[in-house]
């Protein structure tokens, strides 16, 4: 359990970290700047959705590659 305490420390830092990002392509961070100006709040869930968006493909082949390694090594100690 050891080894794997640095990668698991990384998971968690990067998780908690996402919070300032700014993670918009060109066309959304024009229209989050548009309606910025306008006096609305749509940057904030632009943002959390653009970071939603980005991360769930990596959260879901992690745990299916977890899934995989564990039942590999139970099959690999009978």
């Amino acid at each position: 359990m050891k080894k794997y305490l640095p990668f698991f420390l990384v998971l968690i830092i990067t998780v908690i970290d996402y919070l300032p990002t700014h993670a918009q392509c060109a066309m959304c961070s024009g229209q989050v700047e548009s309606t910025t100006a306008a006096g609305s709040s749509v940057a904030l869930g632009i943002n959390k959705g653009v970071l939603y968006i980005f991360m769930m493909p990596y959260l879901i082949m992690g745990t299916i590659g977890y899934f995989w390694w564990r039942g590999r090594k139970k099959t690999n100690i009978q």
